[in-house]
């Protein structure tokens, strides 16, 4: 029950892989706009897996079946909200941004707002995709490699940077080109590594009926519409879904670089539905993974490092199967297939924060004029600096509390409301002042804080899903209300 040199074959294969994509594409990109941004004309399909790789992370891929086996399917009642994001981000988001011809998401804000809310939202968007880095690499090296491995604890330093060199060249040689072409070969991945798991549990259980539990588990939430204390019910859920997914197009570089990519809004729409289909069907596949995981070992618990853990270690349940539930070959496949999800999101947040740096902190306060050869060079020195940061941050990430669908609410998805606030204000409300916005979206920054770690600071239980919807909801009705207060009868 080890990993097999077949097994290091094929990872090393798809390593090896990935270097020599960012080396071919280094010398296609003939300027700045081909190394950001693909010459703004990449095929919609491609792009679509792009986003969709891009933001379903290795957290994903291991917190998906960890969550359904923990709680039940109540996880599903995000597919809900799939139409209705597809039908803003489509029909209002996309032509809205698609018309301003910008190049980093934040010039919109200065537009419509002032300097000082492009800055706030650059810095937003630097912390949380540099922190969402961190957790990737930290999730993958210290609870996936090296415990399947069987590894000591130290070695995931050596992992971590292993991972973040190898993302750091081929994303800085190749640019946006090579980001989107790596995204494809990595969704396939994905997708295949987990239907091979699948498929072989359920030759081994004996039929897929096999895998559905007889009765509801003691350990599963009960259907709850809303519930404000419960850790799941429908409505958070959904409105969670939506708020993330709809603040994420609408504000977040990586996506709004996506948009950009494609030839016009059309090309946009078409991109945006393969990534919400490609969502829709890996949300499902990765539940089904979790029931089919959940009767795998109640069925051979002998299996198991603990035999009485199987909710406890629910989310090391898909890696401990990669190990002994895989023949030679596949273990490897599944591996890279997690490699594959999370250096796919590396590469993308790497190359989207290098573009943010240059684009709205040196170009913009520096008022240079740089040559297009001098930027290329530039994003290569600070994507390599910003490969740096997340190794060292990812070490003390494991410090924060709860199972892997928890610590990804409270580090990663902690400013994705704070961070549209003003681009709400900018894009719907045409009497919002720019002060007030700012105090706004710096008050929804706070509230998404005292929210995540209402625990800690208050002794309070307030589930994980209200950080969304209770931070979007005080940055915006304080922008209101003070947009209002300096409109009638005062002046800041």
């Amino acid at each position: 029950m080890t990993i097999t040199s077949l097994d290091w074959a094929i990872i090393i294969g798809y390593a090896a892989t990935m270097l020599f994509v960012g080396f071919y594409y280094s010398s296609k990109n003939k300027n700045s706009e081909d190394y950001l941004l693909g010459g703004r004309n990449m095929s919609p399909w491609k792009v679509g897996l792009s986003l969709f790789a891009t933001m379903f992370s290795a957290v994903s891929y291991l917190s998906m079946p960890g969550e359904m086996i923990k709680y039940g399917p109540m996880i599903w009642s995000s597919l809900f909200a799939l139409p209705f994001i597809y039908l803003v981000v489509a029909y209002y988001f996309i032509p809205y941004i698609m018309n301003l011809k910008i190049t980093s998401a934040y010039e919109l804000l200065e537009t419509k707002l002032d300097i000082r809310s492009r800055i706030v939202a650059a810095i937003y968007f630097l912390i949380m995709r540099v922190v969402w880095m961190a957790v990737i690499i930290y999730m993958v090296s210290e609870k996936v490699i090296v415990p399947i491995m069987g590894w000591p604890a130290e070695k995931s330093l050596y992992v971590s940077i292993i991972m973040g060199v190898i993302t750091v060249i081929y994303t800085s040689y190749g640019g946006l080109k090579s980001v989107v072409f790596s995204d494809v070969v990595q969704t396939t991945i994905l997708f295949g590594g987990s239907i091979v798991a699948i498929t072989l549990i359920v030759n081994n259980v004996g039929g897929f009926s096999n895998i559905i539990p007889k009765e509801w588990p003691g350990q599963w939430v009960e259907w709850e519409f809303l519930d404000t204390q419960a850790r799941l019910s429908f409505l958070p859920v959904v409105l969670t879904t939506f708020g993330w997914y709809v603040c994420t197009a609408g504000s977040d570089q990586m996506a709004i670089q996506r948009y950009l990519a494609t030839k016009n809004v059309r090309t946009a729409r078409k991109m945006y539905l393969n990534s919400i289909l490609s969502n829709a069907f890996v949300t499902i596949l990765l539940a089904a993974l979790g029931f089919a995981l959940y009767a795998y070992f109640k069925m051979h618990p002998d299996l198991l490092l603990d035999r009485n853990a199987i909710i406890e270690e629910a989310d090391l349940l898909f890696p401990r199967f990669i190990v002994v539930g895989l023949p030679s070959g596949f273990s490897g496949l599944v591996l890279a297939g997690l490699l594959a999800a999370s250096m796919s999101s590396l590469s993308s947040g790497i190359n989207s924060s290098a573009m943010s740096i240059i684009n709205d902190f040196i170009l913009r306060i520096g008022k240079k004029n740089i040559a297009d050869e001098t930027q290329v060079k530039l994003a290569k020195y600070i994507s390599f600096s910003i490969g740096v940061v997340i190794v060292l941050l990812s070490l003390i990430v494991g410090n924060i509390k709860g199972n892997l669908l928890e610590i990804t609410y409270k580090t990663i998805n902690l400013l994705v409301a704070p961070l549209f606030v003003p681009f709400f204000m900018a894009m719907f409300v045409k009497w919002s002042k720019p002060t007030a916005t700012l105090i706004g979206t710096l008050l929804s920054g706070v509230a998404a804080i005292l929210i995540s770690f209402s625990q800690e600071l208050f002794g309070l239980t307030i589930s994980f899903l209200w950080i969304i919807p209770g931070s979007f909801m005080v940055g915006v009705a304080f922008s209101l209300f003070l947009s209002l207060w300096e409109k009638s009868n005062f002046r800041f």
